[in-house]
């Protein structure tokens, strides 16, 4: 039966984290392996109240087909909102209306790889990225990342001795590592790619998910000619929705619309009209507040948990925002073991295997702070703690 598939699906890993969630679905467990919004703070009654007024707004039209670029008003509201916050002026024709972020990385993916073309992608890196591009089977240039930002030097290298195409970033509160890319790393990887034809993707799924330090500038105010971005409501209002967008030129523009149409036609007109119907009822910004407020508690509540309960030599990184943090045993200690362990105790993380390109039995590993209250955080973090010490025992490195 494999002979009928296509060779470039055989390339393709499955999704490490979609496994993981099978096991969590048990109710016994403690999940710190999704990427999941906390639930309890979907706008659920907001959007109810939206979709009512859609329908009494467009009637039957809203069930139409529409147009490849997605829905004028709600993409003059996102041009808006790049202008009024963040001081970037994005006309509305460069603007595309995906099905998630995701599909944005797939349509970027067919316009720009052809096999074994150069892609730069951070290190480790986002695993849904991994897995979109794999499909058009690039040679993957990983590049370290670490609490500063991206290896200057690493990525000089990788673009000097491969003249990459494409380079995929997630320069606020990295998935997964939290970490983000500082004013200076970032200014240090735009003059690295400034005047080149390397397009440096911008993925900013988490930007808005910040509850310390401050905002950092985007690459496309540092190296405009150069970056495409990424943006979401998945991380802001509701991810069952699979609204997102892609900024880009209109030389790219033209060829994204252009496979759009070959993929889906056009994202789900209706649902696009909910979410602007909802960001012109209700403040979007005191909604994202109380998001931050909730994640910031537990993401301290995680780190607190981490201080008292694990090993002191497990280290983690300290993000300001989003979702997750990064977390490493030390050596020969490896993530999968562990996570073997830590699942009979009934609590799951996602091992760092997944985020690197061809690196396996990695002491890292990435927690999820903001699907779990705080006092079940604390919970797992002592059972994942108690697993530590287990797989230290039998390595003979009882503390």
């Amino acid at each position: 039966m494999d002979k009928v598939f296509s060779d470039r699906i055989a390339d393709v890993p499955r999704s490490f984290i979609r496994e993981i969630l099978k096991v969590a679905l048990d109710r016994n467990v403690i999940s710190f392996a999704g990427g999941l919004p906390n639930r309890e703070l979907f706008p659920a009654d907001e959007l109810k109240q939206a979709t009512e007024k859609v329908f009494e707004t467009y009637g039957r039209d809203v069930f139409q087909y529409s147009n490849s670029e997605g829905f004028g008003k709600l993409r003059e509201y996102i041009s808006a909102q790049y202008r009024e916050k963040k001081n970037i002026d994005i006309p509305v024709d460069n603007i595309l209306i995906t099905s998630g972020s995701q599909q944005g990385l797939d349509l970027l993916g067919k316009i720009f790889l052809n096999e074994w073309e150069g892609l730069i992608i951070e290190e480790p890196g986002y695993l849904g990225a991994i897995q979109a591009f794999s499909i058009y089977r690039p040679m993957f240039l990983p590049v370290p990342v670490s609490d500063d930002g991206m290896d200057v030097i690493k990525l000089q290298e990788a673009v000097n001795s491969h003249n990459p195409k494409m380079m995929y970033t997630v320069p606020n509160f990295q998935n997964p590592s939290g970490i983000s890319y500082s004013i200076k790393n970032r200014m240090d990887v735009a003059e690295v790619i400034q005047g080149s034809k390397l397009i440096l993707i911008e993925d900013d799924p988490y930007g808005d998910l910040r509850f310390s330090g401050e905002a950092k500038p985007s690459f496309k105010e540092l190296a405009p000619d150069n970056t495409v971005l990424l943006g979401s409501f998945s991380k802001s209002i509701v991810p069952g929705f699979r609204l997102g967008w892609i900024v880009a030129p209109e030389p790219i523009m033209s060829k994204l619309v252009t496979a759009k149409q070959a993929t889906d036609l056009h994202t789900t007109h209706f649902t696009q009209c909910i979410i602007y119907q909802y960001l012109m009822d209700y403040d979007i910004d005191k909604h994202i507040e109380k998001i931050n407020h909730v994640y910031g508690n537990q993401c301290k509540a995680m780190l607190r948990s981490i201080k008292k309960y694990f090993p002191g030599d497990v280290t983690s990184t300290t993000p300001e925002g989003g979702m997750f943090l990064w977390a490493e045993l030390p050596e020969p200690l490896a993530a999968l073991d562990l996570f073997d362990l830590a699942v009979k105790d009934h609590v799951v993380f996602v091992p760092g295997d997944p985020f690197y390109i061809n690196k396996t039995r990695t002491r890292t590993m990435r927690l999820n702070f903001s699907c779990v209250d705080e006092a079940t955080i604390e919970t797992g973090i002592m059972r994942l703690a108690n697993a530590i010490n287990v797989l230290q025992e039998k390595n003979g490195q009882a503390m």
